[in-house]
């Protein structure tokens, strides 16, 4: 299928925003139909569509707030997902429903699949364009389709047999506190959690911990059987720090001290280069749209990465994941 070519849903008119095809937009025929109960009469039909394309946008249709969107996601799948063992800030603003990030509106963030950093992640991602910005603030996309073949022979098989090891330090100077990212102050829950999730943790001075993991280079599609490249090994290496700032942290905490840094799985260093190259072919793939309001953007998060561009003033973007994958050896 070419860009231009539709495939309309019954009450939709449809066009894919890419040639691969990538990003099929879903405009409503109509004024005024609310996305969740059209979801949920034609939900098959559009499950394929996202196995096909890996993002669909709905444009057009009646979610007027965070409840509505809520509900639109609970089409696609009744049981959203909390969010444990965060890597960034973030607040509920109705059941299960997220804002996207906290982070700084200054701040680039690099593209990427959601917690593939842990043993387990939602296999679909939710956003909604609450309130768009007036500058910037779009959430790019780009094609696991297109990039995972384009990543040369040797990283891909490096990373294969070795896996990530991921090194994180949470606490009141570094990062977020671990009692955001696991949401508990009881420690011994959080012992539990990476107990079961074949994490090695440490407490640290100052109300602070080191956690220890290694994790999955790739993974294959639960419902397509593809293998794609799936690891945050690109953000967490220290490479994705302006230079400046890693040789200060670097000199204060040293490599394992970090906020966050990512090895190869068997402990060596990962090369600057490398990181560059898989940062550069997300980019190149990246697909973009404005935000409107009442958009509604599905991801899945084994097809596609998303990334989110810097912004000038008030934007809220939300933000629902559902349907838990636990990885291979895990429970």
């Amino acid at each position: 299928m070419t860009t231009g070519e539709r495939t309309d849903i019954p009450g939709a008119h449809a066009e894919p925003l890419d040639d691969e095809p990538f990003l099929l937009r879903l405009t409503s025929a109509g004024p005024g139909t609310p996305l969740g109960p059209w979801i949920d009469a034609h939900r098959e039909r559009l499950l394929n569509a996202l196995d096909r394309y890996g993002v669909l946008l709905f444009r057009g249709f009646d979610v007027p707030d965070p409840k509505a969107f809520g509900r639109a996601a609970r089409a696609f799948s009744p049981e959203l997902l909390g969010y444990l063992e965060r890597a960034a800030p973030r607040n509920e603003v109705a059941d299960k429903v997220f804002t996207s990030t906290e982070l700084s509106e200054e701040q680039w963030i690099p593209f990427h699949h959601e917690m593939s950093y842990a043993h387990n992640w939602p296999s679909r991602l939710y956003f909604y364009g609450d309130r768009p910005s007036a500058t910037g603030g779009a959430t790019p996309v780009a094609s696991e389709r297109r990039v995972f073949p384009r990543i040369p022979a040797e990283v891909r098989e490096r990373f294969q047999r070795h896996g990530v090891r991921y090194v994180r330090n949470y606490g009141p100077d570094l990062d977020i506190p671990w009692q955001e990212v696991f949401q508990t102050g009881d420690r011994s829950v959080v012992e539990t959690y990476c107990a079961q999730s074949g994490t090695d943790l440490e407490w640290t001075g100052n109300d602070g911990l080191r956690t220890v993991s290694r994790r999955q280079a790739l993974a294959e599609h639960p419902r397509t059987g593809e293998t794609v490249w799936f690891n945050h090994a690109h953000l967490f290496h220290t490479s994705n720090l302006p230079a400046e700032v890693a040789e200060v942290l670097i000199g204060e905490y040293g490599p394992e001290g970090l906020p966050r840094n990512a090895y190869y799985g068997d402990g060596e260093e990962i090369e600057d280069e490398v990181m560059a190259l898989i940062r550069g072919l997300y980019e190149e793939a990246a697909v973009s749209f404005p935000w409107q309001r009442e958009d509604v953007m599905v991801v899945d998060n084994f097809l596609a990465t998303h990334a989110r561009e810097p912004f000038r003033g008030d934007r809220r973007v939300l933000v629902a994941m559902s349907d838990l994958y636990v990885a291979p050896g895990h429970r």
